[in-house]
């Protein structure tokens, strides 16, 4: 696998892997821990160095999984991992990114990620109760005291970017983005691109709606996230499935998986771009990382964007209660 470079040098895998449903949000747990870390592992054996965590993923237990997995190939990996919540008992409760508790999740994700410093620290959400300003003046705190490497910023807009950019570079942009979702074409990318940051899609498979594989037969399981999305809702289900028919139609022509032209799109749209699918299967990691040899004709990628313009998006990302948190 190839590498890109986000803002300040940060080099990556062209595909990084998101380990959020390792430990949540996408229906039962796996039972036994050993197979997730042998995921983890085989990632690193198929050149993909990017790994992506937050101290909200479980709590805390995701941080706590990487860490273990990649313990024996540190030197050779990046690690993501998020502040910005409050946590009370074990349960997410509202935003914190006061400058006092960023030091001490800092503190605290090191020692469940064995590691000494962590190599791109993002604020998961924008506070509104404490300045952006303040945040990346915290974090510049600790990059210089050696615990942080890098700072990045989760589901901001264009102006908060510029403000955190102006007390400390920002090196990354996570947010989500796909062919289902382009909510960040219109100001954050052109920010980025003035501004020499990168960015790294989350979901970039639209929460494996575009791997052609959920349908309005799926019957998601307790505890699954998308049974509180509105885009996953049956009616809306069944008008988006007509993006997904089309992508199927050019993977086949392409000899690829329509999860593998999704990713395709993505890294051809910058080449400071990073998507972070994530599996819980090896040979699902294994097919997502085959993307990065998929080539996309000017052709075919004036189709697609002609084809998600026509066809829309029926629903939006998230409830209403988490799209009050992004874009601020």
């Amino acid at each position: 696998m190839h590498t890109r470079t986000l803002g300040q040098g940060l080099e990556v895998s062209a595909l990084g892997l998101g380990c959020m449903g390792m430990s949540q949000s996408y229906g039962p747990n796996p039972g036994d821990r050993q197979d997730m870390i042998g995921v983890l592992r085989a990632a690193v054996d198929r050149g993909i160095t990017f790994f992506d965590t937050a101290e909200v993923y479980g709590p805390y237990v995701n941080e706590e999984l990487v860490g273990e997995a990649l313990a024996p190939v540190r030197d050779q990996v990046v690690i993501a991992t998020k502040f910005g919540w409050r946590i009370e008992d074990g349960t997410p409760v509202g935003l914190d990114s006061r400058p006092e508790q960023i030091k001490k999740v800092a503190d605290a994700s090191l020692r469940r990620l064995r590691t000494d410093t962590i190599d791109l620290f993002y604020q998961h959400r924008v506070d509104p109760d404490v300045p952006v300003e303040d945040v990346a003046g915290a974090v510049a705190e600790l990059v210089q005291a050696g615990k942080v490497r890098h700072f990045g910023l989760s589901e901001a807009a264009a102006a908060t970017i510029r403000r955190a950019h102006a007390v400390h570079p920002v090196a990354a942009v996570q947010s989500e983005y796909s062919l289902w979702t382009r909510d960040p074409e219109s100001e954050v990318l052109p920010t980025l691109a003035e501004l020499g940051i990168g960015f790294v899609p989350f979901s970039p498979l639209g929460k494996g709606f575009l791997t052609g594989t959920v349908d309005t037969t799926t019957a998601f399981t307790e505890g699954d996230i998308r049974t509180t999305i509105p885009r996953f809702n049956e009616d809306n289900l069944a008008s988006n499935r007509a993006l997904v028919d089309h992508v199927a139609t050019l993977a086949r022509a392409r000899n690829a998986t329509p999860g593998q032209i999704a990713l395709a799109w993505l890294l051809a749209q910058h080449p400071w771009i990073a998507p972070i699918p994530g599996t819980r299967r090896i040979e699902r990691l294994e097919e997502n990382a085959g993307s990065t040899q998929v080539a996309l004709s000017a052709d075919d990628m004036a189709d697609l964007d002609a084809t998600a313009a026509r066809i829309g998006v029926h629903g939006d990302r998230y409830s209403d209660q988490h799209m009050r948190l992004v874009g601020k």
